[in-house]
């Protein structure tokens, strides 16, 4: 029998829940960035204290600042199912597709085809549609308009000889439904299509097996990940070969600093390794001792899906409910991750957002960089919707506050 999440255990790993300023405000924006774990806090004050110097130099600190960092690779891509040569971490998603897509360019023909949807956040959608100025061919996997959903089938038809790349989400940012990762890209290798795999908003529920999904390039966020703000960005290395380096040309050797131009955020890039010490902490607080770290990863991932999946339930079944709410995407919790975007009946997101907030209630409204996918349901973008998130350290109590709050914003 798989074990609960032990709450407590995985609150004390994490200050602001003991920060006083924050005491009884209920976190439900997480999408937007997770609190950061204990560790990662300790590896970044002790970076800046210990090694804040030019990392792999000849003294015993600059390569100590290095070896942290080595092992920040190393250990994140144990955890990912990769090569360490092939995880790259730059300043945030968003410049971390655009370097992707200047190298696409490079080797891009005017009439090649590339396939975006409009159900991504902006970052994995306006840096492929700005190639269409050189000639690339633009098409776009359309969501359906009342549920937010892509529809795999409907892919086959965009695929064609000339398609060289499938940029997709793993899971919006909005409708939060999970998209069927290793089957679109399963598909798009049998067209001999490169994906681009945006897995922002899914990351923080549980890292993926990005080899079991097949992915050539997966992308997420570190600071949506109990992180340092940082962009995480899986290359696999045959792909990295055919698109090459696009930093300083000296550098060619330096294959982290590929896809990085400004070169990497030593003390960041050091600290990020926090998180998989924290998933080795909770793993070793729930299950018995592993040398796998692909089983360790497997359990954690299960772990944390369970207790949110638990939560998120009660909140589809309340919001699904009630009259004075629309509700973006899925009301199936099994579909989603935590994420819910609603839409008030009678006032803006904005008034009830900040009905939500007064209560204690810490979340946000707007259209959260997808404009497309919210302008495709019928939304409009200037409003948006209030959206709350959570991840597995949001308890129970939490949740009722939450639905609490709701109720007296609705009344």
């Amino acid at each position: 029998m798989a074990p609960s999440l032990d709450l407590a255990f995985v609150r004390s790993q994490f200050p602001a829940f003991k920060e006083a300023s924050l005491a009884g405000q209920a976190f439900f924006d997480n999408a937007g960035g997770s609190y950061a774990c204990q560790a990662v806090i300790d590896h970044l004050g002790q970076y800046y204290r210990e090694t804040k110097l030019q990392p792999y130099h000849l003294h015993p600190a600059a390569q100590k600042a290095g070896a942290q960092m080595d092992l920040a690779y190393e250990r994140l891509a144990s955890y990912l199912n990769v090569d360490t040569s092939e995880v790259h971490l730059g300043p945030s998603t968003s410049q971390n597709t655009y370097v992707l897509a200047q190298a696409f360019g490079k080797i891009l023909k005017a009439g090649d085809e590339v396939v975006v949807t409009n159900q991504d956040h902006e970052a994995n959608i306006g840096v492929w549609r700005a190639l269409e100025s050189r000639g690339v061919v633009i098409k776009e996997w359309q969501v359906d308009a009342k549920t937010g959903s892509l529809d795999t089938d409907a892919l086959e038809s965009l695929l064609s000889e000339r398609t060289k790349l499938l940029a997709f989400t793993h899971c919006s940012n909005i409708v939060a439904e999970v998209n069927p990762v290793a089957e679109i890209c399963a598909r798009a290798k049998a067209a001999n299509v490169t994906t681009v795999v945006d897995g922002v908003s899914f990351a923080g529920h549980g890292l993926p097996d990005v080899d079991a999904l097949g992915a050539d390039i997966y992308l997420f966020s570190l600071y949506k990940a109990y992180g340092t703000h940082l962009g995480a960005m899986v290359i696999r290395d045959a792909v990295a070969d055919k698109l090459g380096n696009q930093a300083h040309y000296f550098n060619n050797a330096y294959r982290q600093k590929w896809f990085v131009p400004a070169g990497p955020d030593h003390a960041q890039v050091a600290a990020s390794r926090g998180v998989l010490d924290y998933f080795d902490a909770l793993h070793d607080h729930h299950f018995d001792e592993t040398n796998s770290v692909s089983e360790k990863a497997q359990r954690v991932r299960v772990l944390m899906h369970d207790a949110e999946q638990v939560l998120l339930a009660r909140l589809l079944n309340f919001v699904d409910q009630h009259p004075k709410l629309t509700l973006l995407g899925t009301a199936d919790p099994a579909k989603k991750a935590a994420t819910v975007s609603i839409i008030p009946i009678g006032q803006t997101p904005q008034q009830f957002a900040q009905k939500l907030v007064d209560q204690g209630i810490i979340c946000g409204a707007g259209h959260f960089y997808a404009v497309r996918l919210l302008e495709a349901m019928g939304v409009d973008p200037d409003t948006g919707v209030v959206r709350l998130s959570f991840v597995h350290y949001t308890s129970e109590e939490e949740m009722n506050q939450l639905i609490e709050a709701l109720d007296k914003a609705l009344a």
